[in-house]
């Protein structure tokens, strides 16, 4: 009888702890496709107003940059100094819509967006762009950007 009441204590026991390792699960966001839309909504207004605190508060310090033209901006510095450049150089309101998210796993994915810019002559350019963006320290980053324009 005494063996017996061990053995159902051990068992009890040992239920217990598995139940409380289980219960002590790694806490993912539910939604992490609205600190997404966030982190490319906070991308374009920091475009429109130039805020390189918000961009460098976003940006991989590794993130590469391609654009349109064919230019490559590595770093953080390359790409922030092009993104403000680029912005004053061609003036007009951005707009990036996105249009799906590819999740790679819990931390990376893919962002592809319809990206136009209504210039101040009102004619309109439509292009692309793809993000990729990480998790880093529970926060979505940018790490990767590219531009595209398509052709006829």
């Amino acid at each position: 009888m005494l063996v017996m009441k061990k053995i159902i204590t051990l068992f009890q026991i040992s239920f217990l702890c598995a139940a409380s390792v289980y219960s002590q699960s790694k806490t993912v966001n539910a939604n992490p496709d609205k600190e997404i839309y966030s982190l490319i909504e906070k991308y374009s207004q920091s475009r429109e107003t130039s805020d390189t605190v918000l961009l460098k508060s976003i940006l991989t310090t590794d993130i590469d940059q391609l654009v349109s033209s064919g230019e490559w901006r590595d770093g953080i510095d390359g790409a922030i100094k092009g993104m403000v450049l680029s912005s004053t150089d061609n003036p007009g309101i951005r707009t990036l819509k996105i249009e799906k998210i590819r999740y790679l796993n819990t931390e990376c994915a893919i962002v592809d967006a319809r990206y136009e810019i209504n210039n101040i002559n009102g004619s309109t350019r439509k292009m692309w762009s793809t993000f990729i963006v990480v998790q880093n320290n529970r926060t979505w980053k940018i790490t990767a950007i590219r531009n595209m324009l398509p052709t006829g």
